[in-house]
């Protein structure tokens, strides 16, 4: 067996084990207030995540199916990502994922947010308007908007701060827009952590398949603590609530929080050098390009 098919056999075992259970709830029509997240609010498909991409500047053969698809060129021997016309058609989007990435890793991690922004999105919202209807509230819709008004909401990921009910979007310590994102985005966020695999995806094939799924197990980890942070009461799904309402709970969410702030660091220093190595290579971008 080739290096590259031991790899893209490796790589298919990885995510097969990590995608199964969502993939029998999905057959089953059940749905997963935590698991699903990486599935909807995510667009890559699990056949997506599957297909395995060795990155840019590195050759599999001819034998290998990677010539026939999208943004691969064929040489006389080997098949290899197609830079410049990758480039062409996504240049922008790569533009801005590394702005992004690299703005964030110059700003400290803050933290001291303790999960409020899922509080934030049920405040004053009534039955129909909470997303998760199937789990109950915690503490109630009462004790809920009491724990909002009590606390100081810091949140800065727009992304987040966008499905925040009305009556609470003034009460953000920073009213946020989309076009401020690359100017507040910080990597202590939980939400900033998960979406390097949002950036991750979005520039395949151009990284490692490796490279992608490191930051969709992240991302899955980071999950749980969001939403074991969250008001909903997830304890017959196994999740005990992390109860950020307390000293304890906000000493707990704040270790997890570093935590991952730091292995999210590590992907994103990751990413922006893969991004930079094929940029080097390919030249500059193309004066027009279609993202």
């Amino acid at each position: 067996m080739d290096d590259w098919q031991k790899r893209q056999a490796a790589h298919h075992a990885r995510v097969d084990a990590l995608v199964q259970t969502h993939l029998s709830r999905r057959e089953e029509g059940v749905k997963h207030p935590v698991a699903d997240f990486l599935f909807t609010y995510y667009s890559f498909r699990p056949a997506q995540l599957r297909r395995w991409h060795p990155g840019a500047g590195v050759k599999v053969p001819l034998a290998a199916p990677h010539g026939d698809w999208r943004f691969y060129a064929r040489g006389e021997h080997s098949a290899y990502v197609d830079l410049p016309d990758f480039l062409a058609h996504r240049g922008s989007s790569v533009a801005f994922v590394r702005e992004l990435l690299a703005r964030t890793a110059e700003r400290p991690a803050v933290f001291g947010c303790f999960g409020l922004h899922e509080w934030a999105m049920v405040y004053r919202a009534g039955r129909e308007g909470i997303r998760h209807t199937d789990w109950p509230l915690r503490l109630g819709a009462d004790g809920t908007d009491e724990v909002v008004r009590t606390h100081q909401l810091k949140c800065t990921h727009y992304d987040a701060y966008r499905f925040f009910t009305k009556p609470v979007r003034s009460l953000n310590l920073t009213v946020l827009q989309r076009d401020s994102q690359t100017a507040l985005e910080q990597p202590g966020c939980l939400h900033a952590t998960m979406d390097l695999y949002k950036w991750a995806y979005k520039l395949t094939p151009l990284l490692p398949s490796e490279l992608v799924v490191d930051c969709f197990e992240l991302a899955t980890e980071v999950r749980v603590l969001d939403m074991e942070a969250s008001p909903y009461d997830l304890r017959d799904l196994g999740y005990d609530p992390v109860r950020i309402e307390t000293p304890t709970g906000k000493a707990e969410y704040t270790r997890r929080q570093r935590a991952f702030a730091d292995r999210g660091t590590q992907l994103r220093r990751e990413l922006i050098a893969h991004i930079d190595q094929a940029l080097s290579a390919a030249g500059p971008l193309p004066s027009t390009v279609r993202s």
